[in-house]
């Protein structure tokens, strides 16, 4: 790999590990700090809250809105890239089960124009979009509209969550507050869940390693 690919390949690998590192403590600050963990993760639970204390005056609208649509694009450009650099390798790779590769293949087909609405869509819940933005990479599109795009379409999401919470109010704040009383337990399930997948997985692989061993030694 050149450099550039190898910055590529950890950049991402970033994003991926932030992503699961933030995973204990989002119970904690959806209730207590939701704007703030929708600009680092892009959650739409996070927007959904901000909205909903936004209604019961802690907070505007609309900054729940812009900052909650950073957080989904920020590193959008790193599939971008992505696609641009290593092209349908890396798309096979984001786009997994035979839905998905379907749904990659249709937008190839389409005329180059329609890409930008591509990823506008993208944005949506159940697209993968990081297939969608690799795909607007390889297809060459500049930066700077696949930029606009991806922001038009996140921009879209989160204001659609960010009215469902808002119009919900003070009953969504109740919710959350709700979670932030379980998350301790939240979290706690979380870490014995990732506890014992990598007990069973390193005992599966100890075992495998074992019966390797036996196999690979002649006999007495």
């Amino acid at each position: 790999m050149t450099r550039g690919d190898k910055v590529l390949v950890f950049s991402t690998l970033g994003v991926v590990l932030l992503m699961l590192a933030s995973m204990p403590v989002r119970p904690f600050l959806v209730a207590s700090h939701p704007i703030a963990l929708s600009a680092v993760t892009g959650s739409l639970s996070a927007i959904g809250a901000g909205a909903a204390f936004a209604r019961i005056g802690e907070g505007e609208l609309w900054w729940v809105i812009v900052v909650g649509a950073f957080g989904m694009v920020k590193f959008d450009w790193l599939f971008w890239l992505a696609g641009r650099r290593w092209g349908m390798k890396i798309i096979a790779l984001w786009a997994p089960g035979a839905g998905a590769k379907r749904f990659v293949d249709r937008i190839r087909s389409w005329p180059r124009w329609t890409i930008p609405l591509a990823v506008v869509v993208a944005a949506f819940p159940g697209v993968p979009a990081p297939a969608v933005f690799a795909l607007a990479g390889l297809s060459r599109m500049r930066l700077v509209p696949f930029l606009i795009a991806d922001a038009i379409g996140a921009g879209a999401v989160a204001g659609l969550v960010a009215g469902l919470g808002y119009g919900v109010g003070q009953h969504a704040v109740d919710v959350v507050l709700v979670i932030d009383d379980y998350a301790l337990w939240i979290t706690l399930g979380l870490v014995v869940l990732v506890s014992f997948r990598a007990a069973v997985r390193g005992f599966k692989e100890d075992r495998e390693r074992k019966a390797a061993a036996r196999d690979g030694n002649p006999r007495s």
